[in-house]
């Protein structure tokens, strides 16, 4: 009897991540669109993935790039029309890959229908639709809490006579989700877009949705230091992560549930103990509370594989893990641990128990770009310079003919001067290159069970190694990393195996008793057995 456990796509899979504006600009504008992207779908196929999921592609007026949303059922001119998204879905859809938006509920553009009608007066019927407090008794701003941006989160109308909060920009007014007709409102977005085909959303801050009704002031945070952003001195226990919102969630998750197939994922930056916690009752939360401890502890063996099994520890038995290793938010991999690791971090991000998110460009290798004072579009980096997030977010690098031949125009960001030699076109002829270990990677991945459902357990190994093993069924493998640029030995303790894959892709195939040496800066993956089955090497 064939007792195989039929997972859902979710699961098996793995998502890539688009930055429109960066992808592919198909009509000499200078900035990404939708056409763009559809025209690289095949590209998308080949390599490997599952789905797509866009960053922001709604109606704004760009203060926070797409986050400061207009209009949350239609598309901003610069990416194209609705008739191109439903046109990328059917695409897509037609090469089985499946899409995600980005959900941003949070808060609005203030210069969204809803905000206007809100500021308009105080007994305006939107006025609760935002939260509006009254000045302090001391004639400032209601309670100590702060942007993430800079400064105090609450922004003075004079018209009205009272504040407003806004967790980022003073143009994105954050949403008062204790309105019934908001959680309405919003809900009749996500129904619009699943109707519409989407297969599921990454949802924007999510651990931000619900204040404290009493507005408490946030205590003072004891570890604060000076060269901290000012809004870490401040432990914001009462602006967000409040228990509420798993109400919220539930009922999010149960009008997507009655769509079918799809999928929630959520942006969330707390400790792995309170992270879980937004997989919901039994699972009834989000499918996948992003896990963002790869982007955030520094690149060393002791703590990531701390943080590995203290996170499937921390687990409920019905949640499935997840990893990411970058975002539009956050420095490139490749510029943070180096080249020769993003490759040893390309192979720990696929072989881990749990869905893989890639962050377009990584498979190429693409490091921050280089943005000069007067190149810099982000708002952030205007308001906090060497905080801005532009570096992250360069041109996707397809070919070494002008502006890597993301656009005919004058790109939004300059193009990475490393393009001539970091792009698709040249990797993937190139049988050593990152692209193509990704799409090793990825084909291994899919073909092998123990990889993409498969079970996790690690595996003794001395400091600067990570090793664990994939099982499922009678397939089992051994996946050992190597995070210095020295040479390590690992000891198998009797396993008898055959190296199929290593990031240095030039070697394959080669049976391993005894003991494994690995090279600095190698990863590999083992099949292990008393007879093991030799997948395909093509080294």
């Amino acid at each position: 009897m064939n007792t195989a456990v039929i997972r859902p796509w979710w699961q098996t899979g793995v998502i890539y991540q688009i930055y429109p504006l960066s992808f592919c600009d198909s009509n000499g504008d200078g900035k990404g669109d939708l056409e763009g992207i559809s025209s690289r779908l095949d590209y998308l196929k080949w390599l490997g993935v599952d789905a797509l999921w866009l960053s922001p592609i709604y109606p704004s007026p760009m203060a926070d790039f797409g986050y400061d949303v207009a209009d949350y059922t239609d598309v901003d001119p610069v990416f194209g029309s609705l008739a191109d998204l439903d046109h990328l879905i059917e695409q897509a859809h037609q090469r089985n890959l499946r899409v995600l938006l980005d959900l941003v509920p949070n808060h609005t553009s203030d210069q969204h229908p809803w905000f206007l009608e809100s500021r308009r007066s105080r007994d305006n019927p939107k006025r609760s639709w935002y939260i509006w407090r009254d000045a302090s008794p001391q004639g400032g701003p209601p309670n100590n809490w702060l942007s993430i941006f800079g400064g105090s989160a609450w922004e003075w109308d004079q018209a009205t006579g009272q504040y407003y909060y806004h967790a980022f920009l003073k143009e994105q007014p954050d949403l008062n989700w204790r309105n019934p007709e908001v959680q309405e409102a919003m809900l009749q977005v996500i129904r619009f877009w699943l109707d519409r085909g989407i297969d599921g959303f990454r949802i924007d801050v999510v651990w931000h949705l619900i204040k404290d009704s009493l507005f408490r002031d946030n205590p003072p945070n004891p570890h604060y230091t000076p060269d901290q952003p000012a809004y870490n001195s401040l432990l914001p226990v009462y602006s967000c992560d409040r228990p509420e919102i798993h109400d919220l969630i539930r009922r999010i998750r149960e009008v997507t549930d009655s769509y079918g197939d799809r999928v929630l994922l959520g942006e969330i930056y707390l400790p792995v103990e309170r992270l879980v916690e937004y997989y919901g009752n039994n699972g009834s939360g989000l499918h996948l509370p992003f896990n963002f401890q790869l982007i955030q502890l520094p690149w060393e063996a002791t703590t990531i594989k701390s943080a590995i099994e203290k996170y499937e520890q921390a687990l409920p038995s019905y949640a499935w893990p997840n990893w990411v290793l970058g975002n539009h938010d956050k420095p490139r991999v490749a510029s943070r641990i180096g080249l020769d690791q993003a490759r040893v971090a390309a192979m720990l991000l696929l072989t881990l128990r749990g869905t893989p998110t890639i962050y377009y460009g990584e498979e190429i290798g693409m490091q921050n770009g280089v943005i000069e004072p007067g190149q810099v579009r982000d708002t952030r980096g205007i308001r906090q310079p060497g905080k801005g997030r532009d570096p992250a977010r360069t041109p996707m690098q397809w070919s070494d003919r002008p502006h890597a031949g993301f656009t005919s125009g004058t790109p939004w960001l300059p193009v990475n001067p490393s393009y001539p030699v970091v792009n698709v076109e040249k990797q993937a002829s190139d049988p050593r290159s990152m692209l193509t270990l990704y799409q090793r990677l990825l084909e291994l991945r899919r073909s092998a069970p123990a990889l993409h459902a498969g079970s996790y357990k690690p595996f003794p190994c001395p400091d600067g190694l990570i090793a664990y093993l994939r099982e499922e069924g009678d397939q089992r493998f051994l996946v050992a990393l190597n995070l210095t640029s020295t040479p390590q030995e690992l000891s198998l303790n009797g396993v008898l195996g055959c190296l199929i894959l290593s990031s240095h892709l030039d070697q394959g195939g080669t049976l391993v008793e005894s003991r494994l040496c690995l090279r600095p800066d190698e990863a590999v993956v083992v099949e292990i057995g008393d007879s093991p089955s030799t997948l395909t090497s093509h080294e």
